[in-house]
């Protein structure tokens, strides 16, 4: 038989809904909570990571840096020029003073024992000491030597006056000379220490790893052995520069053991008896300027529109060079670097 249902029976059942709800609201509960930790857990991507540079930019960044190291290097082998050449004046100089120095008083005590001597043979009324002379020959005589040393006495005055006058400037240039030594001594110290710096920064690990990803120079050298023609001390120079390969490039030096470009240069022709400043910019006055096409071996190549590296030739397009801080003396291609002319210094 079909029941009917109740107010009651819906009484009862909407008693039990409410009853339900209190069961299903724990698990909401439970899965928010659930689903907040593992939000947090979660790890948090940044919101624009720095991009990291290229192995391009990191290698283009490493040649401007050696650069700036190799014109700096001849920056500081230019002062150290200026730095010679100012000694060697300032100590003309001080030598001038001495000089002077001793020569004023020499002329001073010769001034003082003249001035003396007048007064001893001139002090009289000259007409008396005539008329009472029992000699007049003899007052003659000695009145012509007294106005000889009168005038003697004058000319003498007149050198002591000079001879100040040069001490004088001898020891102004003297001082100025030493105040342009201390310059030039302050001036190196700072580039010292900034070339120092960059040396240090282009033997750190990320550079020394760029440089050998992208088989930039400094990865292992190799020596090679060239016949160079010629006969004369260019040629001569240029075949002993190639004994030097694999000696490391340290800035500022002249070998024996290291070298920086000039440096390599300087002691090649200084062993064919040809002496050479330790600098680019005069290396580049110190013969004739030839074209590219008249090079041979022995003569100098310059690079860069400040003349900052100098290698030497020895034909076939190449050249014998130390190239920059962590580097050894090589043969490279002249086409690695900008060209800005070449100079004979011997035939």
């Amino acid at each position: 038989m079909k029941r009917t249902r109740t107010r009651g029976d819906e009484r009862t059942a909407g008693g039990n809904a409410p009853h339900r709800e209190r069961f299903r609201r724990p698990f909401r509960l439970g899965a928010a909570v659930l689903m907040a930790g593992a939000l947090l857990a979660a790890p948090i991507a940044p919101a624009s990571a720095e991009p990291k540079p290229s192995l391009k930019e990191l290698s283009d960044r490493v040649e401007k840096l050696h650069v700036e190291i190799e014109t700096l290097t001849e920056q500081y082998n230019g002062q150290r020029e200026k730095y010679k050449t100012a000694k060697k004046a300032a100590d003309a100089a001080q030598k001038t003073l001495a000089d002077s120095q001793a020569d004023l008083a020499a002329k001073r005590a010769k001034a003082v024992m003249l001035a003396q001597n007048a007064y001893i043979t001139g002090g009289l009324n000259r007409s008396l000491t005539f008329m009472q002379s029992d000699d007049p020959e003899k007052f003659l005589d000695r009145a012509a030597t007294t106005h000889a040393l009168e005038t003697q006495q004058s000319e003498e005055v007149n050198q002591l006056l000079k001879a100040m006058d040069a001490a004088t400037r001898a020891e102004a240039g003297a001082k100025t000379r030493m105040e342009e030594l201390r310059t030039i001594v302050a001036d190196l110290d700072a580039k010292r220490d900034k070339i120092t710096s960059l040396v240090t920064k282009t033997e750190s690990s990320l550079f020394r790893r760029a440089l050998g990803e992208a088989g930039q120079p400094g990865t292992r050298a190799v020596r090679v052995n060239l016949p160079i023609p010629g006969t004369g001390k260019a040629a001569a120079a240029a075949r002993w520069a190639l004994t030097q390969q694999l000696k490391p490039y340290v800035w500022g030096a002249g070998g024996p053991s290291s070298y920086d470009c000039s440096g390599l240069v300087m002691a090649a022709f200084r062993r064919v008896g040809i002496s050479l400043p330790h600098y680019t910019g005069d290396q580049w006055t110190a013969g004739r300027h030839i074209s590219r096409e008249e090079m041979r071996p022995g003569d100098l190549v310059f690079f860069y529109s400040d003349l900052h590296h100098v290698g030497i030739y020895i034909g076939g397009g190449m050249m014998v060079h130390a190239p920059r801080t962590g580097d050894v003396v090589r043969v490279a291609a002249l086409g690695n670097r900008p060209f800005a002319g070449a100079v004979r210094i011997a035939d």
